[in-house]
């Protein structure tokens, strides 16, 4: 999701009509369990090929902090970035819940997320209260 959010200037193919014509901005982001985000080149920073300017669309990161696959430093320098480019963003971090935990139920809070993204989506005016 979080490429998709900085790259959406750039369309991959010719228009081949009006609908090619639009935007392919998202009007909102929600990033689980992102990877990919985070070099360890000796500091804490963002990875170069993610571009993150005050057009990226506000983001919703949510990660489970024993996340074996992708550390929580992804989602870490990500929220990072993203407010220094005062884009508005919501953050949650869980204690378990590992990687790839979707919409599974599980004994372990982070599995009530999704309550979290739609509170999150009122609150930022994308769907009505």
């Amino acid at each position: 999701m979080a490429d998709i959010s900085t790259h959406f200037d750039k369309r991959l193919y010719p228009a081949v009509d009006a609908a090619d014509k639009e935007s392919c901005r998202p009007d909102f982001a929600v990033a689980l369990y992102p990877g990919h985000l985070w070099v360890d080149d000796g500091q804490f920073g963002l990875n170069p090929d993610i571009r993150v300017t005050s057009q990226t669309p506000a983001t919703f990161l949510l990660q489970a902090t024993d996340d074996p696959v992708d550390g929580v430093e992804n989602s870490l320098s990500y929220y990072l970035a993203l407010k220094k480019a005062k884009v508005p963003v919501e953050i949650h971090l869980y204690a378990q819940g590992g990687h790839a935990f979707g919409l599974r139920r599980t004994k372990f809070p982070v599995a009530g997320w999704p309550a979290l993204v739609e509170t999150w989506l009122k609150t930022i005016g994308t769907v009505s209260k």
